[in-house]
């Protein structure tokens, strides 16, 4: 495909979306168009000449016309043209006197004729149906990338009156349709139309009666079924609102369970779900019942046809007005009308509902305000920092409703100053903010980078000179360092690597994601190995470094791709041992031994005596492994297991049968919960003795001994003599795991590291002591120590930023998302820094640190100085700025020095405290 075709270019789409979906395909890929039209044309003759063959395979050959002599031939492929009689005096030139054929001879040379004209018809089809094809695809996706494109230039006002499942259920399902019909737009009427045509003139050819008829049946088709269908365009469009209104509010539960569960209002919603699937029912039904009856219209005249063909042409031919051969041509040439008229009708029936679809979705995409793309043009080059003041002139902002927000303020920040903007909630401090950072646009009035309005400055230098950071967060999906350095990724500035050179020039002219798009120099770096002292920076700035590092321990790695630091938790693993003896502390740790049982871990553990790999010996199917119940059984364990797991079913029985099922002992019982109690009360009542249990029931019980732990259960079930046993099956297991179990299980190995373990449970390779006071909280501060002191923070850091945050950062908590947002907004090292509440979740304690922290680093404490303006949570901090702004109703009530302000200004000392 052409530039013509192609989405995913620099700067997307500027103008509007085309007023229809037809003129949208013919700009976009009119060459393309073109190729296929022509092609069609092409197929058209040997078409005809498909049509064409029967009649003379049956008048001849098989009727016998022009074979009345037994010796009678025909001359085949005989190519001749008239010419003048003094190039010739025969009148014609023979280019190829063909073949002289006898009957049964023309018969199987006219048959392989048409078996050859039904070749090349089909590959005619195939091509036109692959291209066509192809070009719907790549149309599909030029429409869907300018769709998201239009997303990333609406006005941030836009995002608060639109659901986000809407906008994506927008481009990713209702245009889904258009791409099946872009291929077919303009090929589809010519290749159906240019058939049915070519089958019409045919049957004119051979009756003039009969092909008034088929044409009559036509026009009807045309006439009525079109009209009948006009319905179904009303329905269609009505469905598509209901189902994306619907998918919109099942997003927003999806957002908002947290309420619904709170609430108890799950019910309620059930209603309002019902009452929209409903009503996508009643619309859905309609359009079947007028679908189909329109389906059974149309095939009802379809078949009148053959009846007249049948009953007219016949009464025809037997009065001698027409041979037996156009009899059967014409009804093998009506063969294949019906189904391109069909087809036809259906590919209208399609124009007008995928232009409905369009026009929907074309007036959802057509916004005001929406940003020009010179605005997010791409620039490659480093932006130099922005030396001018940022000028608030009689700034004015109001919401949709019309509601006033700011009125008339006027204010100015200077290069490197320190501003910190207080008020209650709602005061104006915080749309403040959001204009400064370009998030809402002003009703009146002028927020300008020295003389340049802020609106008219292009994004390489607001995205990359400005940073800003809110309360509210959300992140996409993926690791911490995804999240951390999106902020540096203006546009790709090095090729990807090797391995994906070659998949990257298959799409010549796109950007590519896989080349490295992070501005190292934005965040002070040369490149990705000083990147992580900056990282490092920004992280401790804003507390986060340990909760890093905590991650990264709960981390993995590949011993293969960085043996150095695999060495380094071994040999650290050895000093923790160390220092745990020398302090008399050994007793925190029980390490995993091959040749003992350990006592702090879950019977499990002891059992596979490794870190399963694969579902093989995964839990959850654990007890049904074939090859660990023939160990068991082997050894004689499963019984004694069998036997403890009735005694503890049997124990934790007796202990919860008279709690409540939301009593909180249930979240410390780790073996069944509330609604279990009951399937196994039934069970000990019915269960006899091992041999004649069920293997089910079997199961079940050895199941529940599984995460049993003697020092934290303490119910006396693990005695030595079964611990020793369990030992001895471990040992079979390793020894006799057969060869397609090997990898299942990575197995502790005091002197090597394991790969599917994380970094905490390489450097322990053993359990804290259950019981031991504080036990867990002295063996990490001791292995934080010697990570620092092994100079490995850096390292398991870097494993740390591999964390996967979840989807919207969910699996970090509130503080951890709040802090990463300011994490990264001081990271790419900008010349103005807002903050609107960024911390708003801290305790007042923890907002202060960071705060101050901050201010240094504005001051140049670290790297380049930067002006601060922050939307304080804590007005108390307020006092370290080098100025205070006030806000009050949307305006600005008074302003000045914070000692200044506490002496002359009631309101700044009454939020001060």
């Amino acid at each position: 495909m052409d530039e013509a075709t192609s989405g995913g270019r620099r700067n997307g789409s500027g103008g509007a979306l085309q007023a229809s979906l037809m003129r949208y395909i013919w700009t976009h890929s009119r060459p393309q168009q073109i190729w296929i039209l022509l092609v069609v044309v092409v197929s058209l003759p040997t078409y005809f000449l498909s049509l064409d063959l029967p009649k003379q395979i049956v008048n001849g050959p098989i009727l016998g016309k022009g074979f009345e002599h037994a010796d009678a031939h025909t001359t085949w492929l005989r190519i001749a043209i008239d010419v003048p009689h003094a190039l010739d005096p025969s009148g014609t030139l023979v280019l190829f006197p063909g073949f002289e054929l006898d009957r049964y001879g023309a018969l199987f040379a006219l048959s392989a004729m048409f078996l050859l004209l039904v070749v090349i018809n089909g590959l005619f089809k195939y091509y036109i149906n692959t291209y066509k094809g192809r070009l719907g695809e790549d149309m599909l996706r030029r429409l869907r990338f300018e769709l998201i494109d239009r997303v990333l230039r609406f006005p941030h006002a836009q995002f608060k009156r639109v659901k986000a499942s809407e906008i994506s259920t927008m481009v990713q399902e209702e245009v889904e349709p258009l791409g099946g019909f872009i291929g077919d737009a303009f090929v589809q009427p010519m290749f159906l139309g240019g058939q049915a045509l070519t089958a019409m003139v045919f049957i004119l050819v051979q009756s003039v009666w009969l092909g008034g008829l088929a044409a009559a049946i036509i026009a009807v088709q045309f006439l009525v079924i079109p009209r009948l269908r006009r319905r179904l365009l009303v329905l269609g469009k009505e469905r598509q609102i209901s189902a994306r209104a619907n998918a919109g509010r099942v997003g927003e539960l999806v957002e908002g369970i947290a309420a619904v569960h709170v609430n108890d209002t799950s019910n309620y919603e059930r209603a309002n779900a019902d009452a929209r699937l409903w009503r996508i029912f009643e619309i859905r039904y309609e359009i079947y019942q007028r679908k189909f009856f329109v389906k059974f219209l149309n095939n009802f005249l379809a078949q009148l046809t053959p009846f007249l063909f049948y009953a007219v042409g016949g009464w025809f031919a037997l009065e001698g007005r027409l041979d037996v051969g156009q009899l059967v041509a014409v009804i093998g040439a009506y063969k294949d009308l019906p189904s391109p008229i069909k087809e036809l009708i259906d590919w209208d029936q399609q124009r007008l509902d995928v232009e409905v679809k369009y026009d929907q979705v074309a007036e959802q995409f057509s916004v005001d305000e929406m940003l020009p793309p010179e605005r997010q043009a791409l620039v490659s080059a480093p932006v130099p920092p922005l030396a001018a003041p940022i000028r608030v002139n009689g700034l004015s902002v109001n919401d949709d409703s019309g509601a006033t927000l700011l009125e008339r303020v006027s204010l100015e920040f200077a290069p490197g100053e320190r501003v910190a903007i207080v008020g209650a909630v709602g005061s104006g401090g915080e749309v403040l903010a959001e204009v400064l950072a370009g998030l809402m646009r002003p009703s009146g009035g002028r927020v300008c980078i020295g003389d340049t309005p802020l609106g008219e400055l292009p994004q390489a230098v607001t995205g990359r000179r400005l940073a800003y950071a809110g309360a509210e967060t959300f992140l996409p999906e993926g690791t911490l360092r995804d999240a951390l350095y999106y902020v540096l990724k203006h546009a790709p500035l090095r090729p990807p690597p090797e391995a994906d050179a070659a998949a990257s020039r298959t799409n010549p002219g796109h950007l590519d994601p896989r080349a490295d798009w992070v501005d190292y120099a934005s965040a002070g770096a040369s490149g990705p190995a000083d990147l992580l002292d900056q990282t490092r920076r920004v992280l401790n700035l804003v507390s986060l470094r340990e909760d890093v590092i905590g991650l990264g321990l709960r981390g993995e790695i590949d011993p293969d791709a960085q043996p150095a630091l695999a060495a380094a938790v071994i040999e650290l693993r050895c000093e923790l041992r160390r220092r745990l003896r020398a302090s008399g502390e050994s007793g925190l740790v029980e390490t995993f031994d091959p040749e003992r049982y350990c006592r702090q871990a879950t019977l499990v553990e002891n059992l596979l005596f490794g870190t399963p790999v694969g579902p093989a010996f995964a839990p959850a199917g654990l007890a049904g492994n074939a090859f660990l119940r023939e160990v068991l059984a082997d050894t004689g364990v499963d019984r004694a297991l069998f036997e403890m797991g009735r005694e503890l079913a049997g124990t934790l029985i007796e202990l919860f049968k008279d709690l409540p099922p939301d009593h909180p002992f249930f979240e410390q019982l780790s073996f069944m919960d509330a609604e279990q109690i009951p399937e196994y009360r039934g069970m000990l009542a019915r269960l006899g003795d091992f041999a004649t249990a069920e293997a089910d029931d079997r199961r079940r019980l050895i199941r529940l001994t599984l995460a049993y732990i003697e020092p934290r259960h303490r119910l006396g079930l693990l005695d030595e003599a079964l611990m020793a046993r369990l030992v001895e099956a471990r040992t079979r297991l390793h020894q006799g795991l057969p060869e397609r179990l090997r990898g299942s299980i990575e197995f502790y190995d005091p002197d090597r590291y394991n790969r599917a373990a994380t970094l905490q449970d390489n450097i322990l390779l053993g359990r804290v002591a259950h019981g031991a006071a504080g036990g867990t909280e002295r063996v990490v501060g001791l292995i934080l120590h010697l990570i620092e002191e092994f100079g490995l923070q850096d390292a398991v850091l870097d494993v740390g930023l591999d964390f996967n945050v979840g989807s919207g950062g969910k699996r970090l908590s509130v503080v951890q998302r709040q802090k990463l947002v300011v994490a990264r907004a001081l990271l790419k090292r900008p010349d103005y820094a807002i903050f609107n509440r960024p911390l708003s979740a801290l305790d007042p304690v923890g907002q202060r640190e960071i705060v101050e922290r901050l201010l240094a680093a504005a001051a140049g404490s670290e790297g380049p100085p930067f002006a601060a303006v922050c939307v304080l949570s804590n007005a108390q901090l307020a006092h370290a700025f080098d100025r205070v702004v006030v806000f009050e109703r949307g305006q600005v009530v008074a302003q000045g020095a914070p000692d200044e302000l506490a002496r002359t200004a009631a309101v700044y000392a009454a939020l001060a405290g």
